[in-house]
């Protein structure tokens, strides 16, 4: 895998201009004619990038799951995050790749920023490539409108390029969690389905026995087998239940743990240890926190 650390070098891979500002770029995908280079079957960047992307004729792969751009698709990538890219060899230089933007930005033009803190709390940056944001074409043309007020804002650099530019971006980065919660909402039927799946892989791990030879099942086992990010998860349940993941899985725990302790008689440690936990505290705290009663005291509740 290669990092790439610098937009300048990016740039210079997707046979553009170097930027004019060193760390922040907006850059036209019509405009882009990639190098016939090996970096792009596995890559980073050290740097931030949004894309709005129409029409593709390359395919991303993101882990191990490829995605053909529709129209009026949006990816984010954090910087360390691997990507690989497909280029059809059929495009000639010349030919036009597609349409849309890239916005990429380094981590240092946010120093000093509330963004510096705050854009780790985006948890689409984490999504996979196949969690991509879909546009409606109101919703595309007020992005298509920030990209283009940061483009024109750092042709004349001043005191006050970065402040105006890093306003945009907080507002591109707040349009698309409200983009992202109305796409939970519009794809219910298929988010609802993911939750009756998930639920059946959690009363399967338990009922296997996987908790045993496992130990507890965690949010990356239950996204892994559903083929989707951990952060997708969370967000999409968290936009259908109220309650993200861990949330599930603990409410899961505290559902077999009373089965168990009503109809055996197995000890809290036993149940613990049955549970996948490798110290019984933990479940009492648990079980304490969720039910404001101990293990025992619940037990005796029915005798």
């Amino acid at each position: 895998m290669q990092t790439i650390k610098s937009l300048s070098e990016f740039h210079r891979l997707l046979s553009i201009p170097p930027p004019l500002y060193p760390l922040v770029s907006v850059v036209l995908i019509s405009e882009i004619h990639a190098v016939n280079s090996d970096v792009w079957e596995s890559f980073s960047t050290d740097f931030y990038t949004i894309s709005l992307k129409n029409n593709i004729h390359s395919k991303i792969k993101y882990g191990q799951q490829y995605y053909d751009f529709e129209k009026g698709t949006m990816t984010f990538t954090a910087p360390k995050q691997v990507q690989s890219v497909e280029i059809d060899e059929s495009i000639k230089f010349d030919d036009n790749i597609g349409m849309g933007y890239v916005l990429m930005f380094h981590p240092a033009f946010l120093k000093n920023h509330p963004l510096q803190s705050i854009i780790k709390n985006y948890g689409f940056f984490s999504y996979s490539i196949n969690e991509a944001l879909h546009l409606s074409i109101q919703e595309e043309k007020n992005v298509v409108e920030i990209f283009q007020k940061i483009e024109k804002e750092y042709q004349y650099i001043d005191k006050h390029t970065q402040d105006i530019i890093l306003a945009q971006i907080d507002l591109l980065l707040n349009y698309c969690n409200r983009f992202y919660e109305r796409q939970f909402i519009t794809r219910k039927v298929i988010n609802n389905d993911l939750l009756s799946r998930m639920e059946q892989l959690l009363n399967d791990y338990f009922d296997n026995g996987e908790t045993q030879r496992n130990g507890l099942v965690t949010v990356e086992y239950l996204a892994n087998k559903l083929t989707i990010s951990s952060n997708y998860l969370s967000d999409m349940l968290r936009s259908l239940t109220g309650q993200n993941t861990q949330q599930h899985i603990h409410e899961k725990i505290i559902e077999v743990a009373k089965e168990k302790l009503i109809t055996t008689s197995l000890s809290v440690s036993e149940i613990a240890y049955e549970l996948g936990f490798e110290q019984p505290q933990s479940l009492n705290r648990l079980f304490k926190m969720k039910t404001n009663l101990s293990p025992l005291k619940f037990r005796q509740s029915f005798n």
